[in-house]
């Protein structure tokens, strides 16, 4: 008898400081492991990005943050593709040198990995990206050229047929503020990421294809005392490898689900469970597929973050896990079909229910 598939969404949410994946993409590791227990795992780029390292993980499903929120309310499906072609845009603010260097990078995938990148599409005016920071730790941003983001986003779509889009935008230096040193040497939160999901929550909310943001920035000084999850921003110039990687097999969009669809789409009433930190469960997507009768949520204790929104605080029903490896426990259990009670040394008697006359 076939089964259907198995599957697992991973989320990580960007710039809230997460312990495992709030820095240079340290919960791949995770991702690589929870995609030998199910047979499709659903993540965004938060989770697999880690700027010039990366991992191909077949079962992946690389999902841009707005789309897995539209997947999650049920509005949008997944289809999987052989090959996207990928487009890429260049912030105009980004200096010469700088830009040379970023292009360099799309070329090398291309020689190296094969990539089928379209020719590049630099906006009529710099996208002016600026960096902040909530009242409760969490980093965002705003752009003050949305106008010049989305006609060039247009131009790769209409004229170069473009199937995904890469955005580099150049982001503010500021070495020697203290949230960028905490984040370098693993405390603290991405001072970048809240911007770039604003980048890439435009495109895809306006043109419905995959998207992802890398910053263009200045290289910094050497610090003897990096951490190792900050340090694959620190390999070279660019952020941008993995973004093309990640782009080049990431799901098209399935907007309705109509008679057009196919058997091999993803909707969100198949996912089986989804992984979340302990204390993030306020996100859009989480609070969709909470509403599902037959998905399991799994909240992991022990990746903290600068937010304070439990599962039991939203009366959403969650299974409590210390760590990502019992997490991974919990999903071979429930893909094999035995209840996780039975793995303990006691398990509680039935109790009888008691029927009642309604006549």
């Amino acid at each position: 008898m076939n089964k259907r598939p198995y599957t697992v969404v991973l989320i990580v949410p960007t710039g809230i400081g997460a312990a495992i994946g709030g820095y240079a993409g340290d919960s791949l590791p995770v991702a690589r492991a929870m995609s030998q227990v199910c047979d499709r795992l659903i993540t965004h780029p938060n989770v697999l990005n880690g700027a010039q390292l990366y991992w191909p993980c077949e079962n992946a499903f690389y999902v841009e943050g707005y789309g897995l929120d539209k997947f999650a309310a049920g509005c949008w499906g997944l289809r999987s593709v052989h090959q996207n072609r990928v487009g890429l845009i260049l912030d105009q603010g980004i200096e010469p040198e700088l830009r040379l260097r970023h292009l360099q990078a799309a070329d090398a995938t291309r020689a190296t990995l094969g990539l089928n990148l379209t020719d590049y599409v630099v906006t009529d005016a710099p996208l002016e990206v600026e960096l902040r920071t909530s009242a409760a730790g969490a980093s965002w941003g705003t752009i003050g050229n949305p106008g010049s983001l989305l006609r060039a986003a247009d131009v790769l779509i209409s004229q170069a047929r473009a199937d995904a889009i890469a955005v580099v935008a150049r982001f503010p230096d500021d070495p020697g503020s203290e949230a960028l040193q905490q984040y370098r040497h693993g405390e603290g939160v991405d001072p970048l990421a809240g911007a770039e999901a604003v980048i890439s929550h435009l495109v895809v909310r306006t043109f419905q294809i995959p998207c992802a943001h890398a910053p263009a920035l200045s290289p910094l000084p050497l610090d003897p005392h990096l951490s190792p999850r900050s340090a694959a921003e620190e390999l070279g110039y660019t952020f941008l490898p993995c973004v093309l990687v990640g782009l080049s097999r990431a799901p098209q969009f399935v907007i309705t689900r109509s008679g057009h669809c196919q058997a091999t789409d993803v909707w969100a009433d198949e996912v089986d469970a989804v992984v979340i930190p302990a204390t993030a469960a306020g996100g859009s997507a989480v609070m969709s597929l909470s509403r599902l009768p037959k998905t399991q949520i799994i909240a992991v204790s022990e990746n903290t973050t600068t937010m304070q929104v439990s599962p039991e605080q939203l009366g959403i029903k969650a299974v409590r896990v210390n760590s990502y490896l019992e997490a991974l426990g919990v999903i071979v259990a429930d893909r094999a079909g035995v209840s996780a009670a039975a793995l303990s040394p006691t398990i509680s008697p039935l109790n009888c229910l008691e029927c009642r006359d309604r006549g």
